[in-house]
């Protein structure tokens, strides 16, 4: 087993998380059911054992219904018998397939069980709101959250894609009935990409002492130096949504990475990462990879200190 990565508390959860967190929406769309066993066990082997998927994943895709991903994760535990060694996160209420979008008891409740049972396993460790549900009262979403961790189907429980108001406001309802908190936030946030986190919501998770996990975090591959030219978005079916940063800004940052690389013997993804991980409270980084290869060279951003001299260069190439 190579060195692993430090943990980090994900806020007041009682969870223990690594620095990075494997990203389970490759599983079933562009790593298939041999390719996905093989990253899951090399996640294990080095130390990585936080899974983030979610039962949506990845019905964004073509030819994929939704539920795949969590349907090989729970294949991989039934295969292996390693749930105790696992931290499996998902998330319910965006819609796919027969499944409603949204945060009501009842999908909810129903969302849970489908997650359950196409995981085999009778607990997630975090499950997550996906995203806010307006038109569902924030007392109705909260009571539904708390009762699963009361039945121990969720042992803590999340948000994701949340506004500083709407997550300042269902910390408020949980606070005011004893239920169970959102003890972590799942956010946009990366190099290219800094106002959906910075600001507001940064300061109301540290002020409330929430676990921040980074979705993105490497930009859909773009921070790795893959994607260049508009002819690079060919190169996978990420290529696409990457190939969107190719522009002044998206550039600049890379060939700031780039030098960095060079000056610190790293690569650009690992800096990219590494970045992220020297920004106050952030606990973790979701990234992921199609080969244990990837996965490995990803860890490799886990032990490297950015000096403070390369912060503050990237900070300012990347700033607004």
């Amino acid at each position: 087993m190579e060195h692993s990565p430090q943990l980090r508390p994900l806020g007041n959860s009682g969870l223990m998380v690594p620095t990075l967190t494997f990203g389970g929406n490759v599983l079933g769309w562009t790593a298939d059911r041999d390719m996905s066993f093989s990253l899951l066990d090399a996640c294990l082997d080095a130390g990585l054992n936080a899974i983030d998927t979610a039962n949506v994943y990845s019905a964004f895709a073509p030819g994929m219904k939704g539920g795949e991903s969590e349907t090989l994760i729970g294949e991989w535990l039934h295969a292996r018998g390693n749930r105790d060694q696992v931290m499996i996160f998902t998330k319910v209420g965006l819609p796919f397939g027969d499944t409603e979008a949204g945060l009501s008891r009842r999908l909810i409740e129903l969302g849970i069980e489908a997650s359950l049972k196409r995981l085999q396993t009778d607990h997630v460790d975090l499950y997550m709101a996906h995203r806010d549900d307006p038109a569902a009262p924030q007392e109705e979403t909260m009571e539904a959250f708390a009762a699963l961790v009361a039945s121990g189907k969720v042992r803590a429980i999340g948000a994701s894609n949340y506004t500083a108001e709407r997550l300042g406001s269902a910390l408020e309802v949980s606070k005011s009935h004893g239920w169970p908190r959102f003890e972590s936030l799942q956010t946009l946030y990366n190099l290219v990409e800094r106002p959906a986190f910075e600001g507001p919501l940064a300061d109301l998770c540290r002020a409330e002492g929430l676990g921040v996990m980074t979705y993105f975090s490497l930009a859909r591959g773009f921070l790795t130096g893959k994607y260049r030219t508009a002819a690079d978005r060919s190169k996978s079916p990420r290529g696409e949504g990457a190939s969107a940063y190719l522009n002044t800004k998206g550039l600049a940052v890379l060939g700031t990475l780039d030098r960095l690389a060079g000056e610190l013997d790293s690569n650009p993804a690992q800096i990219s990462l590494a970045w992220l991980l020297e920004k106050p409270g952030i606990t973790t980084v979701i990234a992921s990879a199609t080969k244990p290869e990837q996965l490995h060279d990803l860890i490799g951003a886990t032990r490297l200190a950015l000096p403070a001299w390369a912060v503050a260069q990237l900070d300012e190439v990347s700033a607004e």
